[in-house]
């Protein structure tokens, strides 16, 4: 499995971790993700089906900057 990290702008609460989590999801080949609100990072773990290109424009299509 691939992981990608990325420190993220905009995630404050619950809700922007909900929506951002629900959006990644359903990606084809998003295997885990796993959103840390105090650091504002989200790590997403995938297999060949996705690719960290299309992940980070998952992210920032959803309302978010990455850092």
């Amino acid at each position: 499995m691939n992981k990608v990290h990325c420190s993220v702008s905009g995630l404050q609460n619950s809700t922007s971790k909900t929506s951002l989590k629900n959006a990644l999801g359903k990606l084809d080949g998003v295997q885990m993700i796993n959103v840390d609100l105090g650091r504002g990072s989200i790590e997403v773990g995938y297999n060949e089906a996705t690719s960290e290109n299309e992940i980070k424009h998952c992210i920032e299509s959803t309302g978010f900057s990455i850092q």
